[in-house]
């Protein structure tokens, strides 16, 4: 895998089109959406087109399942969602795969944000389940960020001790997630996989759980290599996922490891970057 990506426009070999690409994965918060969080309009009749050639579409993103549906609810329909960071994969309602995480262990990253809180970091939170997503915070300030990323989520007055099957454990901070809350967990390391997937978010899960595990087993049960695999990137939550497919591309202006780890680098979220390359190696007309 080369250093440095080379730009989609100027990459020796990258045919015009078409390649024979069967599945399409790609993140969705700085890489599908545009800064303002907005799904490009020319998505829906790029589906209809990836659809009519058999190509599978899916988002893989730390967001909920319930809110990756709703977001796709009118082209849903044998859609695989690769939800919560690949620990939760569903496909018309049914769960395809997940990772669940030990509730004690969930309860202790909970406890040990209540302890950042109450030492001054303006930080929360929110324990993701099958079911529902769990908060004990209740400002509108922090809510409106759980509600982005959580359609379904429920205020409890303690998520240490919620009823469902958690899949992970993520942290909002509204200072540097990479910078203060993501140090604060090192004690879990060891036993689990703390990730920093955006400028404000932390996730902590498995050691087994991410994208690329996700989307490597979604490859065996479709019979798809990772030479027609197409995945597209932009922070260390999509690390793994790029490795799983030949055709990597991360996102101008993704994180600078995640460029590093790619094959190749597309234009940026703000530049309609994943649809113009979609139509560039498959040869369709946009």
């Amino acid at each position: 895998m080369p250093a440095t990506p080379t730009p989609l426009l100027d990459t020796p070999g990258l045919p015009a089109g078409p390649a024979d690409i069967r599945l399409i994965v790609t993140d969705m918060d700085g890489t599908l959406l545009d800064d303002d969080k907005r799904i490009p309009d020319g998505l829906w009749p790029m589906l209809a087109e990836l659809r009519r050639r058999g190509v599978l579409f899916s988002p893989a993103s730390g967001r909920q399942y319930a809110t990756l549906a709703e977001q796709f609810a009118e082209v849903a329909e044998g859609m695989v969602f690769i939800a919560e960071n690949g620990t939760y994969v569903v496909r018309d309602g049914v769960e395809l795969s997940s990772d669940t995480m030990d509730r004690a262990a969930a309860a202790g990253v909970a406890r040990t944000v209540r302890r950042l809180v109450a030492g001054g970091v303006d930080a929360g939170a929110v324990v993701c389940g099958k079911r529902a997503a769990y908060v004990e915070r209740t400002d509108e300030a922090f809510l409106a960020e759980v509600r982005k990323y959580y359609a379904v989520h429920r205020i409890v007055e303690d998520v240490t001790a919620v009823e469902d099957d958690v899949i992970k454990v993520a942290l909002f901070d509204f200072g540097s997630a990479e910078n203060s809350t993501a140090p604060a967990l090192a004690e879990f390391t060891a036993t689990h996989q703390v990730v920093v997937s955006g400028e404000h978010w932390v996730d902590v899960m498995n050691h087994t759980a991410n994208k690329g595990t996700a989307l490597r087993g979604l490859q065996r049960a479709l019979g798809i290599t990772p030479a027609q695999t197409m995945v597209f990137g932009d922070y260390f939550n999509d690390l793994e996922m790029l490795d799983a497919a030949e055709w990597s591309f991360a996102m101008a202006g993704a994180h600078p490891e995640v460029v590093r780890r790619a094959r190749h680098l597309a234009p940026s979220n703000n530049d309609n970057g994943v649809l113009r390359t979609i139509a560039h190696v498959l040869g369709i007309s946009v």
